[in-house]
């Protein structure tokens, strides 16, 4: 984790922006309610709520009112966040394939891509907004 985090800030994007940018990326349409967020990211409620008002701030994401809970959030990601979160992701995917490859051998990384599609087709499948 200490080697994944030395990528970041990745131009304007810390690694806990990244984490939710990461997480909206994930969701149709980049949109998802706040506390979906929160239950995805290794952050507080108060720490996710602040960093999307600051990610607001910097025209990374929107924030707007749940059309069916008032008491929610729906927070999209904008087009700057997207073009933010893909150069992060670049240099970010970067950063993890050379940390496997020196670390697995071939034998290794397919057992490990097999492992990987066995959580994949056993779990809880992809978020839903």
């Amino acid at each position: 984790m200490r080697e994944l985090a030395q990528d970041f800030p990745i131009g304007s994007v810390t690694l806990s922006e990244y984490d939710v940018l990461f997480t909206l990326s994930r969701y149709p349409g980049r949109t998802a309610r706040l506390r979906d967020i929160t239950g995805q990211v290794f952050l507080s409620q108060p720490s996710v709520s602040r960093m999307v008002d600051r990610l607001v701030g910097r025209g990374l994401v929107s924030k707007g009112q749940d059309p069916h809970d008032g008491r929610s959030a729906i927070v999209t990601m904008t087009e700057q966040g997207v073009h933010e979160f893909r150069a992060a992701a670049v240099k970010h995917s970067r950063t993890i394939s050379e940390i496997m490859t020196a670390a697995l051998t071939p034998d290794d990384m397919s057992e490990l891509a097999r492992i990987t599609a066995k959580l994949h087709r056993n779990g809880p499948g992809e978020p839903t907004a």
